[in-house]
C-alpha cells in the first residue's frame, strides 16, 4: 500500500508541491493524470524516492520512506520499485536480456543464479523471446517499452511506476503497451502507479487520480 499524508515539497522561489492525502491499496492499477506541470511526475518521484519530502509522511508497504537514510532509501527503491519510462532509459550497449537482467544487481530479491531465466521468462511474456539478443537501436519503439515492462518486474517488485509510458508511441503501439502493463501487473499482483496527461490512457486504469492543483504558488 502507498499512502501520503500532507506531503510537502518545496519545489522553487515560491512554487511548492502540497499532497494531503493520498492512498492506494495493495495490488491498484491507478493513473496520477492532470496537465503538464500540475505536479504529478513530483508526486511520483516522492512516492519512489527519488525526491524526499521537506514535510509530512509517505508509506510504502508500511514502511516510512522518509525517515530512511539515503542508503537505506535507495535499496528499497531497488527492491519495490520497477520503472518504466517515455523514453525507456535502456543502455544502448546491451542486448534486450542483458537490460533486463542489470535491474537485478540492485537487488537481493533474485539470486545471481536465476538472473538469465527470469529475464528469459520476463521478456517471452511480453512477446519478445526472439529478441533476447537485440540491442535497442534495432527494435521498434514498442519492442523498446516491452522491455522496459520486463525489466519494470525483473525483480519481483511490489509496485511499478510508470511515467508517461505512452508519450512516445503511436496510438495503436500505445493500446497494445497499455494492454500489456496492466495484464502483467495484474498477474504478478503488483500496484501500477501511472503518470498520464491523456485522458484515454488515465481511464484504461481501474482508479484515476487527478493531480491538478498539487503545484501550488507560496510566500517565499
Amino acid at each position: 500500500m502507498v499512502e501520503l499524508q500532507q506531503v510537502r515539497r518545496r519545489l522553487g522561489p515560491g512554487v511548492e508541491f502540497r499532497c494531503d492525502t493520498f492512498a492506494a491499496p495493495e495490488g491498484a492499477q491507478m493513473a496520477l493524470w492532470g496537465p503538464s506541470g500540475c505536479g504529478k511526475s513530483t508526486m511520483l518521484n516522492l512516492i519512489s524516492g527519488l525526491l524526499r519530502p521537506d514535510d509530512g509522511i509517505i508509506r510504502v508497504d508500511g514502511v516510512e520512506t522518509q525517515k530512511l537514510s539515503q542508503g537505506r532509501l535507495d535499496r528499497f527503491r531497488g527492491e519495490r520499485f520497477g520503472f518504466v519510462f517515455q523514453t525507456f532509459n535502456l543502455l544502448a550497449p546491451f542486448t534486450a536480456l542483458q537490460n533486463v537482467m542489470l535491474g537485478m544487481r540492485f537487488s537481493d530479491t533474485i539470486p545471481q543464479a536465476e538472473w538469465k531465466s527470469r529475464a528469459t521468462q520476463l521478456l517471452e511474456r511480453v512477446g519478445l523471446g526472439h529478441r533476447l539478443h537485440s540491442k535497442p537501436a534495432t527494435m521498434s519503439v514498442g519492442e523498446r517499452q516491452r522491455v522496459a515492462i520486463a525489466r519494470a518486474l525483473a525483480n519481483r517488485q511490489t509496485i511499478v511506476a510508470a511515467d508517461e509510458p505512452t508519450g512516445s508511441l503511436d496510438p495503436k503501439t500505445a493500446d497494445s503497451v497499455m494492454d500489456l502493463l496492466l495484464e502483467m501487473c495484474r498477474e504478478e499482483n503488483v500496484t501500477l502507479l501511472l503518470v498520464t496527461h491523456a485522458q484515454e490512457i488515465a481511464r484504461r486504469c481501474a482508479e484515476q487520480f487527478d493531480c491538478t492543483g498539487l503545484v501550488k504558488e507560496v510566500s517565499a
